[in-house]
């Protein structure tokens, strides 16, 4: 069996900065953990945010303590820091190696999406942002691993797209509808799930989107772990 994972990220328009922060760790006991936040509002501000929440977990996931003790430290670190003014929400997808399980840690009010074949569960009971209170509390599930489980989570400018022109992005359908189409890499559905939503705002993303799909394959190749990651650099000539 193979694990996944695929990244599409863009930023609102005409902002330099992403306030979306997106990290990978290896787990001590095996395994990965994809750590993804999004700070309050947008540019530098909440990139620096974000990516305090992001270097507080993927710390703490590195010296081996729970995500969702985690989650809670990187949520009153937040509120310290900021006095409870700014939020920030988180996702944590960890695969654990040892149990043989993806744990899935939510403090994002997006829902978030679990696809096995024909069956797309969404996954949104209420959660609460990092940073608005002490001892804040993530909602967390967990998976055991299957080959086909096709995993999406995304920052809210996904559930916003369309919004300004009265046509709201519908995340599920827009997965169903590619997953009924073909059998896509986890990086072919983030894609499509992105341009999708970058279409309804008129191809100016009224707010930065990020698109995090997690897959289990049954496909055997070599025992090689690889990465790849494209970052377009604007403004210097080739």
């Amino acid at each position: 069996m193979e694990f996944q994972i695929a990244v599409a990220k863009v930023n609102k328009y005409a902002t330099s900065e992403s306030g979306d922060t997106l990290e990978v760790v290896e787990r001590p006991n095996g395994g990965l953990s994809v750590v993804l936040a999004d700070g309050q509002t947008s540019g530098r501000g909440a990139k620096a945010v974000s990516q305090m929440v992001v270097r507080k977990v993927i710390g703490l996931l590195a010296e081996g303590v729970r995500d969702g003790a985690a989650a809670r430290a990187a949520s009153d670190a937040l509120f310290t820091d900021k006095q409870g003014k700014v939020i920030s929400t988180l996702n944590i997808a960890s695969l654990d190696l040892h149990s043989r399980t993806i744990v899935l840690t939510r403090n994002n009010p997006s829902p978030l999406f679990i696809c096995r074949g024909e069956t797309i569960d969404r996954i949104d009971a209420e959660s609460i942002p990092l940073g608005t209170s002490r001892d804040v509390r993530p909602l967390i599930t967990e998976l055991p691993i299957e080959a086909g489980l096709t995993i999406v989570i995304y920052t809210d400018g996904l559930t916003h797209a369309g919004e300004r022109r009265g046509s709201p992005m519908e995340v599920g359908e827009a997965i169903r509808s590619v997953l009924e189409d073909q059998d896509p890499s986890p990086q072919s559905l983030a894609d499509s799930l992105l341009a999708h939503a970058v279409r309804l705002d008129d191809e100016r993303p009224a707010d930065d989107i990020s698109v995090l799909v997690l897959k289990f394959s049954s496909n055997i190749g070599d025992n090689v772990r690889r990465m790849t990651v494209r970052l377009p650099i604007n403004g210097i000539a080739s």
